[in-house]
């Protein structure tokens, strides 16, 4: 599952709900709190942020609901799958984020977690909830782009 994008960059899992739930504002990158044993499950390519989001917690922003599975071969260090993970940004970019979530609508969500230099890294975005009729704007568009390659692809043919 682990997928090379740019030098020392390694993918480990994507939030594709995301961008089909959500429209983004800004995008950021934050460093995360680990365990060694999760750490190891994550080199494996398993874990998951598909319905995780990240709350302020006293000044400090904390991941939740994101599921790394236990590693195997961790006996008693073994982690919490579901734990809350504590985020690491500066502290004046945790105040403009805490800032941001307390207007209206607007939330942060995780997009992606990879793997730079060694440490492992989560893009978050500051976004806002799309509504129903903004989702089926986007499946229209998608089926017609669809469509429109399947019909230039027929006729290279």
């Amino acid at each position: 599952m682990i997928k090379r994008i740019s030098a020392g960059q390694k993918i480990i899992c994507l939030n594709r709900k995301a961008s089909f739930n959500y429209f983004f504002i800004e995008k950021l990158e934050a460093g995360i709190s680990l365990k060694g044993s999760e750490v190891k499950s994550l080199r494996d390519g398993k874990g998951s942020i598909a319905d995780s989001y990240a709350i302020d917690n006293n000044g400090e922003l904390f991941l939740i609901n994101s599921h790394i599975p236990l590693y195997r071969q961790s006996s008693y260090n073994n982690h919490n799958p579901k734990e809350d993970r504590k985020l690491l940004l500066k502290k004046k970019e945790i105040n403009k984020l805490i800032g941001r979530i307390n207007q209206d609508g607007l939330t942060i969500i995780p997009t992606k977690m990879y793997f730079l230099k060694g440490k492992v890294k989560v893009e978050i975005a500051v976004a806002k909830g799309k509504k129903l009729y903004d989702k089926r704007q986007v499946k229209k568009k998608r089926d017609w782009n669809r469509e429109k390659a399947r019909l230039f692809s027929g006729n290279n043919k």
